[in-house]
Protein backbone atom coordinates (compact mmCIF):
# COMPACT_ATOMS: atom_id res chain seq x y z
CA UNK A 1 0.00 0.00 0.00
CA UNK A 2 2.87 2.37 0.80
CA UNK A 3 4.36 1.85 -2.68
CA UNK A 4 0.99 2.54 -4.27
CA UNK A 5 0.73 5.89 -2.42
CA UNK A 6 4.10 6.87 -3.87
CA UNK A 7 3.17 5.71 -7.36
CA UNK A 8 0.31 8.19 -7.89
CA UNK A 9 2.40 11.34 -7.27
CA UNK A 10 5.22 9.89 -9.34
CA UNK A 11 2.89 9.28 -12.29
CA UNK A 12 1.45 12.79 -11.92
CA UNK A 13 4.93 14.31 -11.80
CA UNK A 14 6.07 12.34 -14.86
CA UNK A 15 3.02 13.36 -16.90
CA UNK A 16 3.46 17.00 -15.85
CA UNK A 17 7.10 16.99 -16.93
CA UNK A 18 6.15 15.42 -20.27
CA UNK A 19 3.35 17.92 -20.86
CA UNK A 20 5.29 21.05 -19.94
CA UNK A 21 8.78 20.14 -21.18
CA UNK A 22 9.78 22.54 -23.97
CA UNK A 23 10.43 21.11 -27.41
CA UNK A 24 12.77 22.27 -30.15
CA UNK A 25 11.24 24.93 -32.38
CA UNK A 26 11.91 25.62 -36.04
CA UNK A 27 14.15 28.58 -36.75
CA UNK A 28 12.26 31.75 -37.74
CA UNK A 29 11.90 32.21 -41.50
CA UNK A 30 12.87 28.65 -42.44
CA UNK A 31 10.93 27.12 -45.35
CA UNK A 32 10.18 23.42 -45.48
CA UNK A 33 10.39 21.81 -48.93
CA UNK A 34 9.85 18.14 -48.06
CA UNK A 35 7.92 16.22 -45.42
CA UNK A 36 8.35 12.51 -44.74
CA UNK A 37 5.96 10.64 -42.46
CA UNK A 38 6.99 7.23 -41.13
CA UNK A 39 3.74 5.78 -39.87
CA UNK A 40 5.30 2.82 -38.03
CA UNK A 41 7.42 5.26 -36.00
CA UNK A 42 4.62 7.77 -35.51
CA UNK A 43 6.94 10.53 -36.69
CA UNK A 44 6.93 13.30 -39.28
CA UNK A 45 10.31 14.58 -40.50
CA UNK A 46 10.62 18.01 -42.13
CA UNK A 47 13.43 19.07 -44.46
CA UNK A 48 14.82 22.10 -46.19
CA UNK A 49 17.25 21.51 -49.06
CA UNK A 50 17.71 17.87 -47.98
CA UNK A 51 18.67 18.93 -44.43
CA UNK A 52 16.57 17.47 -41.61
CA UNK A 53 15.24 20.39 -39.58
CA UNK A 54 13.05 18.65 -37.03
CA UNK A 55 10.78 15.73 -36.40
CA UNK A 56 7.33 15.72 -34.83
CA UNK A 57 5.53 12.92 -33.02
CA UNK A 58 2.14 12.51 -34.68
CA UNK A 59 -1.19 10.78 -34.26
CA UNK A 60 -2.55 9.02 -37.32
CA UNK A 61 -5.70 7.25 -38.48
CA UNK A 62 -7.19 5.06 -35.76
CA UNK A 63 -7.00 1.98 -37.99
CA UNK A 64 -3.56 0.77 -39.09
CA UNK A 65 -2.69 -0.01 -42.71
CA UNK A 66 -2.78 1.89 -45.99
CA UNK A 67 -5.83 4.01 -46.76
CA UNK A 68 -7.78 2.45 -49.60
CA UNK A 69 -11.38 3.58 -49.30
CA UNK A 70 -13.52 6.39 -47.99
CA UNK A 71 -14.31 5.97 -44.30
CA UNK A 72 -11.71 3.28 -43.55
CA UNK A 73 -10.05 5.54 -40.91
CA UNK A 74 -6.59 4.75 -42.29
CA UNK A 75 -3.81 7.21 -43.17
CA UNK A 76 -2.69 7.02 -46.81
CA UNK A 77 0.74 5.92 -48.02
CA UNK A 78 2.45 7.28 -51.10
CA UNK A 79 3.70 10.51 -52.63
CA UNK A 80 1.49 13.56 -52.20
CA UNK A 81 1.75 17.35 -52.02
CA UNK A 82 0.44 20.09 -49.78
CA UNK A 83 -2.36 21.63 -51.85
CA UNK A 84 -3.89 24.22 -49.54
CA UNK A 85 -3.77 25.91 -46.16
CA UNK A 86 -6.90 26.44 -44.09
CA UNK A 87 -6.78 29.05 -41.32
CA UNK A 88 -10.44 28.38 -40.38
CA UNK A 89 -10.18 24.64 -39.80
CA UNK A 90 -12.24 22.98 -37.07
CA UNK A 91 -8.91 21.42 -36.06
CA UNK A 92 -7.07 24.69 -35.27
CA UNK A 93 -5.20 25.05 -38.61
CA UNK A 94 -4.61 22.56 -41.39
CA UNK A 95 -2.50 21.77 -44.42
CA UNK A 96 -4.42 20.02 -47.19
CA UNK A 97 -2.92 16.83 -48.65
CA UNK A 98 -3.35 15.89 -52.32
CA UNK A 99 -4.86 12.50 -51.45
CA UNK A 100 -6.14 10.70 -53.48
CA UNK A 101 -3.50 10.44 -56.18
CA UNK A 102 -4.04 8.58 -59.49
CA UNK A 103 -2.99 5.26 -58.02
CA UNK A 104 -5.37 5.63 -55.05
CA UNK A 105 -8.28 6.53 -57.37
CA UNK A 106 -7.58 3.62 -59.71
CA UNK A 107 -7.31 1.09 -56.87
CA UNK A 108 -10.66 2.14 -55.38
CA UNK A 109 -12.47 2.37 -58.75
CA UNK A 110 -11.39 -1.17 -59.73
CA UNK A 111 -13.12 -2.35 -56.58
CA UNK A 112 -16.25 -0.26 -57.06
CA UNK A 113 -15.44 2.02 -54.12
CA UNK A 114 -14.50 5.65 -53.53
CA UNK A 115 -11.01 6.48 -52.26
CA UNK A 116 -12.14 9.28 -49.95
CA UNK A 117 -10.52 12.69 -49.63
CA UNK A 118 -9.98 15.56 -47.17
CA UNK A 119 -6.76 14.20 -45.67
CA UNK A 120 -5.02 16.94 -43.69
CA UNK A 121 -2.09 17.65 -41.42
CA UNK A 122 -3.84 19.44 -38.58
CA UNK A 123 -3.83 20.53 -34.96
CA UNK A 124 -6.27 19.51 -32.27
CA UNK A 125 -10.03 19.95 -32.47
CA UNK A 126 -11.00 23.52 -31.64
CA UNK A 127 -11.68 23.76 -27.91
CA UNK A 128 -9.44 20.77 -27.12
CA UNK A 129 -6.00 22.33 -27.52
CA UNK A 130 -5.40 21.82 -23.79
CA UNK A 131 -4.87 18.11 -24.49
CA UNK A 132 -1.55 19.11 -26.02
CA UNK A 133 1.09 16.39 -26.26
CA UNK A 134 -1.19 13.83 -24.60
CA UNK A 135 -2.98 13.37 -27.95
CA UNK A 136 0.10 11.43 -29.09
CA UNK A 137 -0.66 8.53 -26.74
CA UNK A 138 -3.14 7.06 -29.23
CA UNK A 139 -3.86 7.18 -32.97
CA UNK A 140 -7.25 8.88 -33.07
CA UNK A 141 -7.84 10.61 -36.43
CA UNK A 142 -10.12 9.54 -39.27
CA UNK A 143 -7.03 9.22 -41.50
CA UNK A 144 -5.30 12.56 -41.06
CA UNK A 145 -1.98 13.43 -39.43
CA UNK A 146 -2.36 15.31 -36.14
CA UNK A 147 0.15 17.44 -34.24
CA UNK A 148 -0.25 19.83 -31.30
CA UNK A 149 -1.61 23.33 -31.93
CA UNK A 150 1.77 25.06 -31.42
CA UNK A 151 3.28 22.56 -33.88
CA UNK A 152 0.68 23.16 -36.59
CA UNK A 153 1.18 26.91 -36.11
CA UNK A 154 4.89 26.57 -36.84
CA UNK A 155 4.26 24.21 -39.78
CA UNK A 156 1.57 26.48 -41.19
CA UNK A 157 4.12 29.31 -41.42
CA UNK A 158 6.96 27.16 -42.81
CA UNK A 159 5.21 24.85 -45.30
CA UNK A 160 4.27 26.40 -48.64
CA UNK A 161 1.60 25.01 -50.94
CA UNK A 162 3.33 22.58 -53.30
CA UNK A 163 5.57 20.99 -50.65
CA UNK A 164 6.28 17.31 -51.34
CA UNK A 165 4.84 14.86 -48.79
CA UNK A 166 5.97 11.24 -48.64
CA UNK A 167 4.00 8.93 -46.37
CA UNK A 168 5.59 5.55 -45.67
CA UNK A 169 4.44 2.54 -43.68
Amino acid sequence: MKNFKLLIPLIFLSLSIYYFAPEKKLSQGVMIDKIIIKKAQGKMFVYSKEKLLKYYRVSLGRVSGKKRFEGDKKTPEGIYYIIDKNPKSSFHLNLGVSYPNKSDIEYARKRGRRPGNLIKIHGLKNGFGFIGKFHRFVDWTAGCIAVTNPEIEELYKAVPVGTKLIINE
